[in-house]
């Protein structure tokens, strides 16, 4: 009688939960599950990474895209230590992701054989589920059980399997349990309903501060906002959850937000949260009554003090509330901030059609918008380039990935080659700065190996630019920053892609305009004025004065200032 392996159990379970691809690079302690993966390759793909970072932040970038199972795979000790990043990313935006690791075999686990590194403790804090697979016959109900989990606890689940076990045949009378999982439907409470419509009927000045819990209530949104007279500001993780030049929609809010969000929040006397918990709560309301919509019970009043709680699904939520509370008629303060949002457009469209060199990153942003596609998806780096793209690219129904709250440099290549393989027929664009590019550039080798036809755009200026911009708002010199960087397009056609050097205007379009007809992974490097500061909607005195005193420190230093006398 045939009897399967632990390691070809791993994979047909993984088949049978959906999985239809996993990420990593093969190794000793893990050749006994890449060898069923090679045999089931109609079935499910191994996407072989250069690093295993890239890996685990592809996986959970594919998570954040589909909502489905992100998969990585390491060998034990080192590759598995590669994974924490990518994985630390999903847990703290909430992606559900599964890490398969190695282990060395299990008779030597605790001797302090070659690449021994006790994983389970490593793991413990990144994972829901965090589990070693002790025999043979546990795996099915363990990897049953871990998939589960990272779906239900919308986190990360680990499974360290050592060498030995994945040989091991698995007993027919193993213990089986059922690949699947069921979420409730959440709805608040009668009372709780009730005290939110009788504020909202009171609201004189509302604001709706919108987060990715709201991701799949556009419509209900948007009628509630409509119902309330309320604008809509958007967090980060959210931005194209409605079009940016919705009527009310007044962009993002924080260092990174419009002039407009700052203004409201200021002059709010209600503030409705939906599906998120906002950190930097200085941007918020001082006073005002607040009603806070989520579907995880823990997160309402968690960051910020909370009047409300509604603990339920923000669609439904939001259809009763419209249906049930009265329709404001005073639409001043809304269409006052909708025309606050006017002129800052205007601005930012002003900044856009900035012709002087070096070019202005915001040019290169009206570039993307011009070719991009209704549906492309976009993966942004972090540092001035997610304010860039955050500012001045205008979502329709594009989708957008960052890593939100890790907030780690080198994510925007993997989340690219991940948002390829998730949906092979659109645009797919990385928004990349030099620095976080150079942090995992090497997997664009990958994108060359499998054919994906990613365009990479980097925003070259030789600095890790908001470190400096840092640096300077807390009055000091900047120190640390300076990058030496290859030529990127040069880098993209050694590794077999396509590369675009843009130095002058007159060559960014072109550039664009090609690499869009390409079915190639391309790169565009564009070199842009690092002295373009990524300024805040608001700048507070605080602000202010630390950069005179940069400045002043700049000159004392270059001798353009004569010291007085002692």
């Amino acid at each position: 009688m045939f009897r399967k392996t632990a390691g070809e159990e791993l994979v047909d379970l993984l088949i049978e939960w959906g999985v239809d691809h996993v990420y990593g690079m093969p190794g000793d302690s893990i050749n006994s599950i890449i060898e069923p993966l090679r045999k089931a390759q109609d079935k499910i793909k191994f996407i072989q990474v250069r690093h295993e970072e890239a890996g685990a932040l592809a996986a959970a970038s594919y998570a954040k895209l589909t909502g489905k199972l992100g998969v990585c795979m390491a060998i034990a000790g080192p590759g598995a230590i590669h994974l924490l990043n990518g994985l630390y990313d999903a847990k703290l935006d909430q992606a559900p992701v599964l890490a398969i690791t190695g282990q060395i075999e299990s008779d030597l686990i605790g001797t302090g054989f070659f690449q021994e590194v006790n994983l389970e403790r490593m793991f413990d804090d990144v994972a829901v589920y965090n589990q070693r697979i002790m025999s043979a016959e546990q795996l099915p109900a363990v990897v049953n059980q871990a998939i589960r989990m990272a779906y239900t606890k919308k986190g990360v689940s680990v499974l360290t399997i050592p060498d030995d076990i994945q040989k091991f045949e698995v007993d027919a009378k193993a213990r089986i349990t059922t690949s699947s999982f069921t979420m409730p439907e959440l709805f608040p409470q009668k009372h709780d309903l009730e005290k939110a419509t009788s504020a909202l009927n009171k609201a004189e000045k509302p604001v709706i501060l919108a987060g990715k819990g709201a991701k799949d209530a556009r419509e209900s949104l948007l009628a509630f906002a409509e119902h309330i007279g309320a604008p809509i500001v958007l967090t980060l993780p959210a931005k194209g959850i409605i079009p940016d030049e919705h009527p009310l929609c007044i962009g993002g809010l924080g260092l990174i937000g419009t002039k407009p969000s700052y203004e409201a929040m200021k002059n709010a006397d209600t503030l409705i949260m939906v599906g998120t918990s906002y950190p930097f709560t200085g941007f918020l309301p001082d006073k005002a009554k607040t009603i806070h919509i989520d579907t995880d019970p823990a997160q309402i009043g968690k960051r910020y003090p909370t009047d409300i709680g509604l603990a339920g699904n923000a669609d439904k939520t939001l259809k009763w509330l419209t249906q049930n509370i009265e329709k404001h008629t005073d639409r001043s303060f809304l269409e006052h901030h909708q025309e606050l949002m006017k002129k800052w457009e205007e601005k930012l469209h002003n900044q856009e059609n900035d012709t002087s060199i070096p070019i202005k990153p915001q040019r290169v942003m009206y570039a993307v918008q011009q070719v991009a596609h209704d549906d492309a998806i976009l993966s942004v780096d972090v540092g001035n380039v997610t304010v860039w793209t955050a500012r001045h690219f205008r979502m329709t129904n594009q989708r957008f990935i960052l890593s939100s709250w890790l907030a780690t440099l080198g994510c925007g290549l993997p989340g690219a080659i991940a948002g390829q393989i998730a949906y092979p027929n659109k645009q797919v664009f990385a928004i990349c700065g030099d620095g976080g590019f150079g942090m995992t550039m090497n997997d664009f080798v990958t994108a060359v190996k499998y054919n994906l036809p990613i365009i990479v755009v980097v925003l070259n200026n030789h600095k890790i630019a908001m470190i400096k911009f840092e640096q300077e708002v807390m009055g000091n010199i900047e120190f640390g920053t300076e990058l030496t960087n290859p030529n990127f397009a040069k880098y993209a056609e050694a590794c077999g892609g396509i590369g675009y050097r843009v130095e002058k205007l007159e060559e960014l379009m072109p550039a664009f305009e090609k690499a869009v007809k390409q079915n190639k992974p391309c790169i565009i490097d564009v070199i842009v004025d690092v002295n373009e500061a990524p300024m805040p909607a608001k700048i507070t005195f605080a602000q202010a004065a630390g950069y005179t005193k940069h400045m002043l420190k700049e000159l004392f230093e270059e001798g353009k200032i004569d010291l007085p006398p002692l």
